[in-house]
């Protein structure tokens, strides 16, 4: 069982930066593969980036050159940092773990996800 916990949303204005964290449970986070969704109101839930137990990454391209991924193994945690934030960003962003390890920008190739952090972007 693997429990996932985001946190660092908030209100930022446009052109602002944000930090999202992901604390993962489970003894073999190493082993995953993390991704970052998002879903705005009225609007299908879509990909935003991953990264893979190898730490390869990959982004949308909505967000590729402003967002970037990483992990830190030692912490269990995986973090999504956003820079040039626009209201286009505004949405519930969710990590989630692809037990694979390899990463996906496909949802139901995860595994489990998180409860969910709130961005809002105001112009």
């Amino acid at each position: 069982q693997v429990q996932l916990v985001e946190s660092g949303g908030g209100s930022v204005q446009a052109g602002g930066s944000l930090r999202l964290s992901c604390a993962a449970s489970g003894p073999t986070f190493g082993g995953f593969a993390t991704g970052w969704f998002r879903q705005a109101p009225g609007k299908e839930r879509e990909f935003v980036a991953t990264i893979s137990r190898t730490e390869s990454t990959h982004y949308a391209d909505s967000v590729k050159g402003r967002f970037t991924i990483s992990r830190d193994n030692g912490k269990n945690t995986v973090y999504l940092q956003m820079n040039s934030l626009t209201p286009e960003d505004t949405a519930v962003y969710y990590c989630a773990a692809d037990l694979s390890g390899h990463g996906s920008r496909w949802s139901p190739g995860y595994d489990y996800w998180g409860q969910g952090t709130q961005v809002t972007v105001s112009s």
